[in-house]
């Protein structure tokens, strides 16, 4: 593998520096005591502590937990067995349109997505709360995770399933100790992409929440929306505390899952 040149190194710099540094700035004024953006004055975790002591952002925030675990694991399933199901298609006509329709779905704007669903759950009679918002989060995670198991589905030898069956193994079995742990690790990028995408999703949520309940995303914008306060800064520093700690355990598995795979062969 080529090693990086001097300015792809100075490139990459600039650019990480763009993303992170607004980041970086809102966090590091979640901790002044000042009351403002403007100047920092002096180190303290009294925004943190108003967030814990505010017992209705802890509502919204086990509440956001809640979502996008659920929309995560249902959207995991799912995704994983309509992955299996399109690479079983035969038909390359059919499979490339399944594709195409899903693929359609993730490069398609949050505002529409949301707004068809606001429309199809109202048409429906489902009132708009949790179950809203959880049946549009697992609608917008599914080919997500298609799209992470799929590539290991495609990548793995047919001759692996041929195998097993040759030697007496049911089709259950087939999918529970050959197919299954061989896409383990797209299984798991999918579950974790689509924790991410739900815990940061505001667009669609916007649309389709209602009847009190609401997700952190929301609550931060309506709270900007009233006027600057640092409990703000407190509450995006904890969301990009969670989601580094949740990439940072979804590189983790997978690399013990990837070694342990090695291992094995």
């Amino acid at each position: 593998m080529n090693k990086l040149s001097a300015s792809a190194k100075v490139y990459l710099t600039i650019v990480f520096i763009v993303l992170y540094a607004p980041i970086f700035y809102l966090i590091f004024y979640s901790f002044n005591s000042g009351g403002s953006m403007n100047n920092f004055k002096s180190f303290t975790l009294e925004h943190y502590q108003a967030v814990f002591e505010d017992s209705r952002l802890l509502v919204i925030l086990i509440n956001t937990v809640i979502v996008a675990l659920l929309s995560a694991l249902i959207s995991t399933i799912i995704g994983t067995l309509g992955a299996i199901g399109i690479v079983t298609v035969k038909d390359s006509k059919m499979r490339n349109t399944l594709l195409s329709l899903n693929n359609v779905l993730i490069v398609s704007p949050d505002v529409i997505i949301g707004a068809s669903f606001l429309i199809l759950f109202t048409l429906v009679g489902i009132k708009l709360g949790f179950a809203s918002v959880l049946l549009a989060h697992v609608a917008f995670s599914v080919p997500i995770v298609v799209l992470m198991v799929l590539p290991k589905l495609l990548e793995m030898n047919n001759s692996l399933i041929d195998a097993a069956l040759d030697l007496g193994a049911t089709k259950k079995d087939v999918m529970m100790r050959v197919i299954l742990p061989y896409i383990q690790p797209g299984i798991f990028a999918g579950f974790f992409l689509a924790l991410t995408y739900s815990l940061d999703d505001f667009a669609v949520t916007f649309f389709v929440t209602g009847n009190g309940f609401s997700t952190l995303s929301v609550e931060i914008y309506s709270m900007a929306r009233a006027g600057i306060s640092l409990t703000v800064n407190a509450i995006s520093g904890l969301v990009f505390f969670v989601t580094v700690l949740v990439v940072v355990g979804y590189y983790f598995i997978t690399s013990r899952t990837n070694k342990r795979m090695e291992g094995q062969r």
